[in-house]
């Protein structure tokens, strides 16, 4: 199949477009100039030049193709606005683009996130079409991507995934994290006891690139994935604390303390005039008591499940770090 691949030069997508060639698809990717292909340089692909933010660059990455994988996005950005113009007006300009010029599309899969149906209250797995309830402007606006496709004509042959916290090489929002812990100290947000659903960025990315090309029923359908547990923060940090090979002291802090150096940190984003990770907004997210999913409707319909537990995932991101320099 011919697959375009939108975000490619981040984490997730450079691991599914890995996927989708290692599997004998023809890919396409859609790249900036300034984009990084670092990560992509392995690959056979055909570039198409082009941003999700300009219509008209997309009116020839799309023609021909038989799939499209939207994994572009922005997961930090300085303001709410910043979220929507990419994340829901660009997913918007890509739709508008496949439905004029794609008319042979077979699926469009849409990656999400968790963060667009909202954290779970009692901490079981909420049902994929319960109401969404995104307490993040990152949130809102993937919902808002997620609206465009079910209003779209290409929704009869849509897939969307929500997937909660991916980690792996390549990840930079766990950076921080396994610094700290390298520190040996590890500030944890109210005792580290919040409850997260996790999984292993190229297992996702087998996932969704299998959605993306297999002849299974899952037509305007929207699963969630994880690696088959939940987990608390304080479990995180001991599968990072094993991967490195030394402990690090937890410090819990309260809720005031994180938000404080959130205020700190978009302080700095806005004097560089550059978006920043830790926000009030991400501090919001993190003090919610469970964001937790399962994979259970995709085991069934895809025959997927995760290869990686979260000691071996660890033991591969620490690797990959120290080994880039990164942490």
């Amino acid at each position: 199949m011919r697959v375009l691949v939108t975000g490619a030069s981040g984490f997730l997508g450079s691991h599914v477009a890995e996927r989708l060639a290692e599997d004998g698809h023809e890919v396409r990717l859609l790249l900036r100039g300034a984009s990084n292909r670092e990560w992509v340089k392995r690959i056979r692909y055909q570039e198409a030049r082009g941003d999700v933010t300009d219509p008209e660059s997309l009116i020839s990455a799309v023609a021909r193709v038989d799939v499209v994988v939207h994994a572009a996005g922005l997961v930090k950005a300085r303001t709410e606005a910043e979220f929507a113009a990419v994340n829901a007006t660009g997913t918007g300009n890509l739709l508008r683009a496949v439905e004029a010029n794609a008319p042979h599309l077979q699926r469009f899969v849409y990656v999400s996130s968790l963060a667009a149906h909202g954290p779970s209250p009692d901490g079981k797995p909420r049902q994929v079409d319960a109401q969404p309830n995104p307490i993040t402007a990152y949130g809102r606006s993937k919902l808002a991507g997620e609206d465009l496709v079910r209003l779209s004509a290409v929704a009869p042959r849509s897939v969307i995934f929500r997937p909660p916290a991916i980690y792996g090489p390549r990840d930079p929002a766990l950076v921080p994290f396994f610094q700290f812990a390298r520190f040996r100290i590890a500030p944890l947000l109210m005792g580290g006891s919040n409850r997260i659903s996790i999984v292993y960025g190229p297992d996702a990315a087998v996932a969704i690139a299998t959605a993306a090309t297999a002849e299974a029923d899952v037509n305007a359908k929207v699963y969630t994935l994880d690696d088959g547990a939940v987990y608390t923060w304080r479990q995180v940090l001991a599968a990072v604390e094993k991967a490195i090979g030394h402990r690090a002291l937890p410090v819990s802090c309260p809720r005031w303390t994180f938000e404080a150096a959130a205020a700190g940190s978009e302080a700095f984003g806005a004097v560089t005039r550059r978006a920043v990770s830790l926000t009030r907004d991400k501090v919001r997210e993190m003090a919610q008591k469970h964001w937790v999913c399962d994979s259970e409707a995709l085991r069934r319909d895809l025959g997927w499940s995760p290869a990686v537990t979260i000691g071996a995932g660890a033991r591969l991101t620490a690797a990959w770090y120290k080994e880039h320099g990164w942490a």
